[in-house]
């Protein structure tokens, strides 16, 4: 399991849509699975899961993408998980940090 978390300033649809878009766009076996959306007053979060194809793995591995904002005050948590190898102990986890990788360059150039 790998994940990046960053505090940043921003517009939360904004930041959250380059997100979207920058995943997706990031590899041709991305798909978006299934997100949640809730508010309460000046804060809000968005919870996202995607998922793609691991050539090196030969499976698929998942990546759950959080934004927490309140006005522009933004926190993004993102963790990628399978796509590794071995019964008892995580074998060439790289599929993992690869994936994660995207985001944390998305999230650099906001």
């Amino acid at each position: 399991m790998a994940k990046y978390e960053r505090r940043f300033q921003g517009n939360f649809d904004a930041v959250l849509s380059r997100l979207h878009e920058g995943i997706l766009n990031g590899s041709a076996s991305a798909s978006f699975e299934e997100g949640s959306d809730f508010s309460a007053g000046e804060v809000r979060c968005a919870v996202r899961v995607y998922e793609r194809y691991s050539l090196s793995g030969g499976n698929r591995l998942s990546l759950t993408l959080t934004l927490l904002g309140k006005e522009k005050e933004l926190f993004l948590s993102a963790i990628a998980a399978g796509g590794s190898q071995g019964v008892f102990f995580k074998l060439n986890t790289w599929s993992e940090e690869f994936f994660l990788d995207e985001v944390r360059k998305l999230a650099e150039r906001l």
